[in-house]
């Protein structure tokens, strides 16, 4: 995947841009190709863009690993403290990339605040399984304050561009979901579990675009006077989110079957919505012939993968072998299906090769967690997470220089409204500017003609 991260030469170190992905560079040159002249509001990778990704991937990452880290911690599992350590190393990278704008105290200072409120929700955590009602409210009271806290923070170093007030309720949302996530999983209400889980890692993608939004208005010259907020790079971010959700969610899935868990119905009912969201998104540009044929191809992976699941289980070798060769079999068609559509832009035998980085590495995460290989198991969880950030550009990369005219907009002068206290839409950007994107997709395909099975003819 051709991951066009600029190293910036400002106190923004590539650090930022890299603290969690881990793999770009096996990724260079997947998309191949002439680039057109676009403004720049079509451009879905410069240095304001790329921030708004690498941001966004460390936030959702953190609600993600929270999520995980705390239902192993009241399980009592045995990859607990991998789990914990994989929430950590995410603080560090996040530190680190504060650290890049702000400099090494204000990193200091991010991670110390930020950390306290990882140890607040292992707080909670403790007190639930101990049944400690006082235990419990105190780490709620420790969570306000922190909230508190942050906020000052980030308000001082954006010189209040991110407002303290519209920051605690932000944070307050964060906490509440993740509080949510946990008590309705202690509660085995596992539909509400999984419901605020989407909910808190999407929420996360907002702060994002917040905080990115910030920093490219504090230090402008710096990323070129490039906008974070332009249809281009939302696109890019909605596709991000909905595929990197498709991993977590795997990894979650692929656990929960191995394990037997109660709410194995319920991950992979998650799953299958983030299949239907990411169909919708194919089919609000390509047309709903396209979307049901993604649908059908997409599916047929997971479907795959339970199947791996499951025989490995029963210790049944031949079928094992089967899933696999009905994996190798799906990435051909996928690929087929995404190079016809944007004829061409993303070349089969490329994503063919992405396709099987993916797949490889959500068997090698079930396979290390199988055999109680936590220390490799996390680490692999994370790439994987990193890698669909990849697929995401891509595929935006592709459908702006298909759809051009699609992505035009006039610059915005003030911040977008996100989950730092404002609102945000089903994907990301605000209800209004999603609802013009896709009605201004359906009025084009009207005019150019209907996509019928995987020919690149867009329809209404």
């Amino acid at each position: 995947m051709n991951m066009k991260k600029a190293i910036l030469t400002i106190p923004l170190s590539a650090a930022l841009l890299f603290p969690a992905a881990h793999s770009a560079s096996a990724h260079e040159g997947h998309m191949q190709g002439e680039a057109k002249k676009m403004s720049s509001s079509q451009e879905v990778s410069n240095k304001a863009t790329d921030l708004r990704a690498t941001l966004d991937q460390l936030f959702s990452e953190h609600a993600y690993l929270a999520v995980i880290t705390m239902q192993k911690g009241i399980d009592d599992s045995k990859d607990f403290k991998q789990a914990a350590a994989a929430l950590n190393d995410n603080t560090n990278d996040l530190s680190e990339a504060i650290a890049s704008v702000y400099g090494k105290k204000a990193g200091k200072q991010f991670k110390d605040i930020w950390s306290s409120h990882i140890g607040y929700f292992v707080d909670y955590v403790q007190a639930t399984a101990k049944k400690d009602e006082a235990g419990k409210k105190k780490a709620v009271k420790q969570l306000d304050q922190y909230r508190m806290k942050q906020a000052d923070m980030l308000d001082q170093a954006t010189d209040g561009r991110l407002k303290a007030s519209e920051l605690e309720e932000g944070l307050k949302m964060h906490v509440n979901e993740l509080l949510k996530a946990f008590d309705s999983y202690t509660e085995k209400d596992f539909d509400t579990t999984y419901e605020t889980v989407r909910k808190s890692i999407h929420h996360m993608f907002e702060v994002g675009k917040g905080v990115s939004w910030a920093i490219t208005d504090q230090f402008p010259g710096k990323f070129d006077h490039k906008s974070v907020d332009t249809p281009a790079a939302d696109l890019r971010e909605d596709l991000n989110y909905l595929f990197s959700e498709h991993l977590a969610l795997a990894v979650v899935a692929m656990q929960k079957g191995n394990d037997g868990s109660k709410d194995f119905d319920q991950a992979a009912a998650a799953l299958n919505e983030n299949t239907n969201d990411l169909s919708d998104a194919i089919a609000s540009v390509y047309g709903k012939d396209a979307g049901k044929q993604f649908k059908d191809i997409w599916s047929s992976h997971i479907g795959y993968l339970v199947d791996y699941v499951k025989a490995d289980a029963s210790g049944d070798k031949e079928a094992k072998e089967k899933a696999v060769k009905n994996l190798d079999a799906y990435r051909m068609k996928q690929a087929k299906f995404l190079d016809q559509a944007t004829d061409g832009r993303l070349k089969a035998a490329d994503l063919e090769a992405g396709l099987k980085m993916h797949i490889d590495e959500l068997i090698k995460t079930y396979t290390s967690y199988h055999n109680g290989d936590y220390d490799q198991l996390y680490p692999t969880v994370r790439e994987a997470y990193g890698h669909m950030f990849m697929v995401g550009q891509d595929v935006a990369e592709a459908i702006v220089d298909q759809h051009p005219k699609m992505f035009k907009s006039k610059m915005p002068n003030e911040m977008p409204k996100t989950g730092m206290g404002g609102t945000a839409g089903p994907l990301g950007m605000s209800y209004e500017a999603f609802a013009g994107l896709i009605a201004s997709l359906i009025l084009a395909g009207g005019a150019m003609g209907a996509f019928f099975l995987i020919r690149r003819k867009t329809s209404n």
